[in-house]
This record gives C-alpha cells, sequence and structure tokens, in this order.
C-alpha cells in the first residue's frame, strides 16, 4: 500500500508539472479572447514557427466579415513594421487511417504571412482587427514574439520528451522514497541520473543543434537558461548518486529530486538562444534581460 501511494503521488506531481510546462513559456501559444461582432472567440497566437512549417499567423476566427492585419518587424531592431493582411484560408489535411486509408479534413481561418527568420531569429507583432463596431489594435505596446527554429527529427526529439519525463517521475519518486527512507529510493536514484543523463545531457543537445545550430549554449559558452537548468539538476543528481553509493543518505536525494522540481518550475525555453541581428550570432540574454529589465516583452 505504501509503494502504491508513493508511486501515486508521484505520477500526479510529474503530470502536473507536465502539464505547467506546456502552458508556460515564452515560446507556447499565447492564448487570448477577442470579441468580434459580438462573438467570443479564444484565439491562439503562434510564439514558436520550425522551419519546416507555414511561416504564418493564423487567427481562429469563423466570422468572413472580419477585416485583419497584422504588423511585424524583427526582433529587438528599429526595423519599420511590415503591414500584411489577413486571408480566410481552408487547408486540406491528410490523417492516416488504418488499412492505408487516408481521412481528408481541414484546417481553416484567417492567415497571414511573415518573413522566414534563421535559427534563433525572432519576429515581433501586433494586430489590427476591424469589425462592424470598428478598428481594435491588439499588441501594439507589448507586441507578442516569434522564435524560429530547425526543424528537429522525430526520432530525436520524442525520445528526448519521454526521457525527461520518465526521469521527472523517477526523480519524484525517489525524492518521495528518500523522505520516508523507503529503501528502494537508491535504486531510483541511479536511475534518475541515468535518464537524465541520456534526455538531458547528450540527446538535450543534439536537439538544440538541430533547432538553433549549437549543441551547447549553457557554462561556459553562454548563459541559455535551459542549458544551465539541466547542468543544475545533473549536478545535484550526481551528487546523490555518489553520496549514496555506498552508505544511505537520503537527505541528498531529497535535494536532487527538490531541485529538480524547481527546474521543471522554470518555463521552458525561458531565456534561450536568441539570433543577434546586430552581431549576426545566436547569443542568450539571461542577464541583459536581468540588467536591463526588459522582461515585458520577452514573456509576451
Amino acid at each position: 500500500m505504501k509503494k502504491f501511494l508513493l508511486w501515486f503521488l508521484a505520477i500526479l506531481i510529474t503530470l502536473a508539472a507536465a502539464y505547467y510546462q506546456r502552458k508556460t513559456g515564452p515560446t507556447y501559444p499565447k492564448q487570448v479572447t477577442l470579441t468580434l461582432n459580438d462573438s467570443t472567440y479564444d484565439v491562439k497566437l503562434v510564439r514558436s514557427l520550425g522551419l519546416d512549417e507555414r511561416p504564418e499567423i493564423k487567427l481562429d476566427i469563423r466570422d468572413t466579415t472580419i477585416k485583419a492585419r497584422v504588423f511585424y518587424r524583427r526582433y529587438r531592431t528599429n526595423d519599420e513594421y511590415t503591414a500584411v493582411s489577413f486571408r480566410y484560408k481552408v487547408y486540406p489535411i491528410e490523417s492516416y487511417l488504418m488499412n492505408n486509408l487516408f481521412k481528408i479534413t481541414s484546417e481553416s481561418g484567417f492567415f497571414a504571412a511573415v518573413a522566414v527568420q534563421p535559427p534563433a531569429g525572432k519576429l515581433e507583432y501586433y494586430l489590427e482587427i476591424t469589425d462592424t463596431a470598428g478598428k481594435q489594435v491588439f499588441f501594439r505596446e507589448s507586441p507578442v514574439v516569434i522564435r524560429f527554429k530547425g526543424a528537429v527529427p522525430g526520432f530525436i526529439l520524442t525520445p528526448h520528451i519521454i526521457l525527461m519525463f520518465v526521469a521527472m517521475l523517477f526523480s519524484t519518486l525517489a525524492g518521495l522514497m528518500s523522505i520516508i527512507k523507503y529503501p528502494a529510493y537508491r535504486k531510483y536514484t541511479l536511475w534518475t541520473l541515468i535518464l537524465l543523463t541520456a534526455g538531458g545531457m547528450i540527446l538535450g543537445p543534439i536537439v538544440q543543434k538541430f533547432a538553433f545550430g549549437e549543441l551547447w549554449t549553457g557554462i561556459p559558452f553562454g548563459w541559455d537558461l535551459t542549458d544551465n537548468k539541466t547542468l543544475i539538476a545533473f549536478l545535484f543528481w550526481i551528487l546523490a548518486y555518489l553520496m549514496n553509493r555506498k552508505k544511505e543518505r537520503p537527505l541528498y536525494t531529497a535535494l536532487a529530486a527538490l531541485v529538480l522540481l524547481l527546474v521543471y518550475s522554470i518555463p521552458h525555453s525561458m531565456f534561450g538562444s536568441e539570433l543577434d541581428y546586430t552581431s549576426g550570432e545566436v547569443v542568450q540574454g539571461f542577464f541583459p534581460f536581468i540588467f536591463f529589465g526588459n522582461f515585458k516583452n520577452f514573456l509576451n
């Protein structure tokens, strides 16, 4: 019964952490509510685009009587904004079914094309929408930011995600077991270290290379927060494993589990790789954001 409760709590905490990661971070869609022609629409505004995706901003609105434009420019530049009108489109989508059959569905809405940027390049944009009540402008003072990334093969990205999820699960389980001094915590300490090594320290940099052209942008080469928080968690789990090799020291496992949980509480891709349009280099903006207080635009 005790083991079941530990697993149940570990799964619950891990799912909550995964949900939080999915809902936060500067690259996940920005969810907004728009009221147009007396109808309310819940719209997701894109904040991340792969180079293998259509370079478009979508408004999931069915009212074809509205008019809309997007104004965009390269992030952190003094470029003039480029205005592009949204067009209502219907894209066919093929879905694979069993027995080699395909189901044709569609994706519809208002779409506006933007200029493709190199990996880690960013655009900022705001919207102008006109309905029967007149013109409304959204996000002019705090534009939405899109980051572009290279395509990451599924055979790299999928194992990375699975390994990091299972590492979080085993970390939480080991932490809970260590608190009550359940003997199996030492086994899960080792497994957490193995999974974190494979998912975070091996596949993580490979994902980074495909997406932004750099294997490692954390210490000592940069201040990428995703790389650095993974490194910190990895070092704590090495310490936990070493301290428990010959003698039970559950406090170190509990501490490592807490650190990894804190790592997961930091939104994914915050202070991540960014193309500096002046130098043409991929940089990380951790310290500049702190010193210049530019959190507002970054998080939008």
